[in-house]
């Protein structure tokens, strides 16, 4: 399936990745996936990190990538759960721990190197990739697989 709508824009500072991920977070809504794609370092965490904090997670809550844990669920206007596929090596890792019960919830799913496994990815998503353009650059590219994510494209706050 190809996307309907598709941006791109260069972050020069980590802050302005977080950034883009705040203002993202403000234009999220219950059950929407965020497939986050790019190499070890690129990013991803970063923007999760501005994602939860546009959603209204507490700043006492540290958004860190669950590569161990797996999954992190964190409060705000919405549940996030910010889930990390790096360490897994097979579907069943990611079937036990109750993937597609995260999904039927009233919130917010956003999958670091969700690539691994795309068979999980919903056909309705937003794919996010984040890429290394230099040392201080980052290529951020989003691509909304449904009309539903078309107010991530949005120029408005």
């Amino acid at each position: 399936m190809l996307p309907l709508v598709t941006q791109r824009c260069l972050t020069t500072q980590a802050e302005e990745t977080r950034a883009l991920g705040r203002r993202f977070g403000r234009r999220a809504q219950a059950g929407d996936f965020v497939a986050c794609c790019g190499a070890l370092g690129a990013g991803k965490t970063t923007f999760v990190q501005g994602f939860a904090e546009g959603l209204g997670v507490g700043v006492n809550d540290y958004v860190r990538s669950p590569t161990f844990a797996l999954v992190h669920m964190y409060h705000g206007r919405l549940p996030l759960y910010h889930f990390d596929f790096y360490r897994l090596s097979c579907l069943n890792e990611v079937q036990d721990i109750g993937f597609e019960e995260y999904l039927e919830g009233e919130g917010v799913a956003i999958v670091e190197w969700a690539d691994k496994f795309p068979q999980l990815v919903p056909t309705v998503h937003l794919a996010v990739y984040i890429r290394l353009a230099a040392s201080d650059r980052r290529c951020v590219q989003w691509m909304a697989y449904d009309r539903s994510y078309v107010r991530y494209f949005l120029n408005t706050g």
